[in-house]
């Protein structure tokens, strides 16, 4: 098979990604093949690429967003078969035995292992999945409008979550692509005004399309205080920013893998009045199929944009450069 593969990490200017030649993968006794239809384009993936993140496995293959059908079963599957269509996400591993597993708390299992940073993922042709971590998907979307919700869409769900937005909650958004426009809309659908917060033009007409309240400038303070806020671009920089956005008993989640470095708080202005700030650290399996059922009770979807696999290097450029809105989806044409 052909796959996309993290050579040298560095800059995607300067072209880290080479397609190679591999033997298809064999899976284990407890995992799944799947030949990959899709993969949605995931700003994980670009620090994947470009080394933000230390590498786990040299010459990985990133891409954890993936629909695709089952090509074959390891000997010990028994609950798929082959020509099942599967998702495969960014959580692919937990030891099941550590304290974190065993009270619920499986993103933070020390033993975690993640498809596209520590196997490789969905940038090729197939791809490998244990079958215990493998999502069963709704039947009436297509795989281009699935992929995105496999990692955007369920990591904006547990940011969410992390954020405690009350009934009605008045939400602030930092940073408005594919994670963030696939929250916005489950908020919406639960009762809460948005208001977007944004550097991109396309990103702001895309919210109030959706139906935010109001889209500004990254910078800008909203036009009202707010009860929680997600922070879904990778800039430390505005977490003072949205702190301050916050009402009293406010919280503000951070959603990214990665994040430039903070500056320095101040803590009657940022902090005081019980305003709360919280990582965001993966998902849980439980996470994955609450937000499936969700998106599909009230019509979650991604604005996509699609590119040949054959040119996933210029989908992660695009992604870096802000050339699109939603979310970026690779279709499988290698042969």
């Amino acid at each position: 098979m052909r796959a996309w593969s993290v050579e040298r990490p560095g800059p995607v200017e300067a072209d880290p990604l080479r397609l190679v030649e591999r033997p298809v993968p064999v899976p284990g006794a407890d995992g799944l093949l799947v030949r990959v239809r899709a993969c949605g384009v995931c700003r994980t993936d670009l620090h994947v690429t470009e080394g933000d993140l230390p590498v786990r496995r040299p010459g990985v293959t990133p891409g954890h967003e993936v629909v695709g059908v089952v090509a074959g079963l390891g000997a010990g599957v028994a609950d798929f078969t082959v020509g099942d269509r599967v998702g495969v996400a960014w959580l692919r591993h937990t030891d099941g035995e550590c304290a974190y597993c065993l009270r619920g708390a499986e993103n933070l299992c020390p033993r975690s292992e993640y498809t596209g940073w520590d196997a490789d993922g969905g940038y090729a042709q197939y791809t490998t999945v244990p079958a215990a971590f493998a999502y069963r998907l709704p039947g009436a979307l297509a795989d281009v409008a699935l992929a995105p919700l496999l990692c955007a869409g369920i990591i904006g769900y547990r940011a969410l979550r992390r954020a405690s937005l009350p009934p009605g909650g008045r939400l602030g958004l930092y940073g408005f692509g594919g994670s963030a426009h696939l929250c916005a809309q489950v908020a919406l659908a639960r009762g809460a005004r948005v208001h977007v917060l944004t550097r991109g033009a396309e990103a702001r007409r895309l919210a109030v399309e959706l139906g935010a309240a109001s889209a500004r400038d990254a910078y800008e303070p909203p036009p009202e205080p707010l009860d929680s806020a997600i922070l879904f671009a990778p800039v430390g920089d505005l977490v003072p920013v949205a702190l301050r956005a916050l009402d009293r008993g406010g919280v503000l989640a951070v959603a990214g893998i990665h994040l430039s470095d903070v500056p320095s708080l101040k803590y009657e202005r940022e902090l005081f009045y019980e305003r709360e700030l919280r990582s965001v650290t993966s998902n849980t399996r439980a996470d994955g199929r609450e937000f499936l059922a969700l998106a599909e009770r009230h019509g979650v979807h991604a604005t996509t944009h699609t590119y040949p696999l054959s040119e996933a290097p210029r989908a992660l450029r695009d992604l870096k450069a802000g050339r699109f809105d939603g979310a970026a989806v690779l279709v499988n044409d290698l042969s």
